[in-house]
């Protein structure tokens, strides 16, 4: 516990720092494009309207029942949680090597450095997630009580993908197996998490209770929940509750690899 109180200490102290520094990681990455901000939405957009083409032209799938909201929406609802997901699947378990300066050259808490690829793949994701809203009524969707778990949903997804990276990136930064078997996996994660499907529609019963236990498909369920089945996560306490045993696993993992390399990163960088 007073690892986990000196790494938030750490951000609290550090926090206007570790907003600029997000701030700038976002400029970073649209420095030089004309069309600027613009491109957070373009590529996420092609990607989407890909697997709707893919899914609901070229393989005749995606049906709805009759009467319900069109598949694009329950496509988005998995798919825009994902981008983030991804991101701190790829990015945010590097943190260390992305901002190298910062753990050699100037004395800032190992603990910040995540939060900063946090933040910065968080405000592209609040984007989206507006743009979802207008989706949602766009495709003609009432505005429902349901959406109220949208804020809360997005604060769980950043602290678990926090922890997450909190304990990755240590270890990316010393050994670099770690962070190629993470991309390796990255494509697995995409196709067996239930981003593109109905995880609550596997036949099999084993399949769908170890999947339940896969943060991203408990994620990506919620918000479909919030978005499209217009029901409350907690109506289905199996999910909840496995998505809450991975979150306290990974919480203590995180705690213990801090620990024990946070002394050891500047070294090896």
């Amino acid at each position: 516990m007073s690892t986990l109180g000196t790494i938030l200490k750490d951000n609290w102290e550090w926090r206007g720092q570790i907003f600029q520094l997000a701030v700038f990681d976002l400029k970073k990455q649209i420095r030089g494009a004309v069309l600027g901000w613009a491109w957070f939405v373009i590529k996420p957009a092609v990607y989407i309207a890909c697997f709707w083409f893919g899914i609901k032209i070229g393989l005749r799938a995606g049906h709805v029942a009759p009467g319900a909201a069109p598949y694009i929406l329950w496509l988005s609802a998995g798919i825009i949680p994902w981008f983030f997901m991804k991101d701190m699947l790829s990015g945010g378990i590097d943190v260390m090597h992305r901002y190298p300066y910062l753990v050699t050259k100037v004395k800032f808490p190992i603990g910040g450095i995540p939060t900063i690829y946090v933040l910065s793949s968080l405000a592209v994701q609040l984007l989206m997630m507006v743009l979802l809203l207008i989706l949602y009524f766009a495709c003609g969707q009432p505005l429902d009580i349901h959406l109220v778990q949208v804020p809360v949903l997005l604060a769980v997804m950043c602290a678990f993908w926090w922890l997450f990276s909190m304990f990755m990136s240590p270890l990316c930064a010393i050994s670099k197996d770690i962070k190629n078997l993470m991309g390796a996996l990255s494509t697995p994660f995409f196709w067996l998490s239930g981003v593109i499907f109905n995880v609550r529609d596997v036949p099999v019963d084993w399949i769908q209770a170890a999947l339940y236990f896969n943060p991203i498909t408990a994620l990506v369920t919620g918000f479909r929940d919030a978005f499209y089945e217009r029901v409350w996560v907690w109506e289905d306490p199996t999910i909840c509750v496995c998505f809450g045993v991975v979150f306290a696993v990974t919480l203590a993992v995180a705690v213990i690899v801090y620990k024990k390399t946070s002394e050891k990163v500047a070294d090896v960088l």
